[in-house]
């Protein structure tokens, strides 16, 4: 029984890291409907900006995780406007989109591993506290995504239900033709929902850094979890996000219970082909226009 409490709070814990990658690759999914792979390496560099900012500038850690926010808002408006706008405007195929956002992805891993080297980059001189309750132990940066998840997704939630631009978000994701109709400018939309989509990667992306460390590759795992966590919950909602996600997390860690660790890997493989077999729409899905 022990052996189970420690790891339904790993599931919890890896569930909300996962969660929050998929409340920011969801956003940008479901209102441009674009496949933003290049999430991944947005991501990677925002836990870069982040050690540069405590390491280089000496910012203190929350300092740091808005300073990697900013890059990362700044990397995904980039984006869109200068690699997604312009396939927009020449009514280009979700196909070549997609094969750019993926050139994309490639072309930022690879930058990075030139800019900062193919080793791992760690903050100097920062440790995290160890917290025991009986018999389950976690730490200050566990609590942390928990506690990063919870918050950032109830204020996202709280914008997109009672601002002016959330409800345009909103507008968009339903119908964008409609929003355009009735004057909703839809590629200042875009533009907004890369921009926070791309900030709310960079606090797990911090957080990662602080736990793990950064390297150049860690991007492919976090969009890669990002969009089967979208899938699982269902395009398009906000709360499908965070129960995909949180339903990854659980599942990854309690399998661990009764298999062998070999297989944790493919354990959101399996998720996901059953998600697509049994209810292709998700857990809280709706019909993507």
């Amino acid at each position: 029984m022990d052996l189970f409490a420690q790891l339904f709070v790993n599931g919890l814990v890896n569930g909300s890291h996962y969660a929050l990658l998929g409340v920011g690759f969801g956003l940008i999914f479901a209102t441009t409907r674009i496949l933003h792979f290049a999430y991944g390496p947005i991501f990677t560099a925002a836990a870069y900006a982040a050690w540069f900012a405590a390491n280089v500038l000496g910012l203190p850690i929350a300092a740091a995780m808005l300073f990697a926010a900013a890059i990362a808002a700044v990397l995904g408006v980039i984006t869109y406007q200068y690699l997604y706008l312009p396939f927009e405007r020449g009514q280009g195929s979700s196909h070549v989109t997609l094969i750019a956002s993926l050139g994309l992805f490639i072309v930022l891993e690879n930058l990075i591993a030139i800019i900062f080297g193919t080793g791992g980059r760690v903050i100097d001189g920062y440790q995290y506290s160890i917290f025991l309750i009986g018999p389950i132990y976690f730490s200050s940066v566990q609590l942390g995504q928990v506690i990063a998840m919870v918050v950032l997704t109830a204020l996202l939630g709280v914008y997109l239900a009672r601002t002016r631009h959330g409800k345009a978000i909103l507008a968009t994701t339903d119908n964008p033709e409609m929003a355009r109709i009735i004057g909703i400018d839809t590629v200042k939309v875009s533009r907004l929902v890369f921009a926070i989509g791309s900030a709310l990667s960079a606090i797990p992306a911090t957080l990662i850094l602080l736990k793990d460390g950064a390297s150049p590759s860690m991007g492919f795992f976090a969009v890669f979890i990002a969009f089967v966590a979208v899938i699982v919950g269902g395009v398009g909602s906000l709360r499908g996000a965070v129960a995909g996600g949180l339903a990854l997390g659980m599942v990854e860690s309690l399998g661990l219970w009764k298999i062998p660790t070999e297989w944790q890997s493919s354990i959101a493989f399996i998720v996901l082909f059953l998600v697509v077999l049994l209810r292709p729409q998700g857990l809280f899905g709706r019909a993507v226009n």
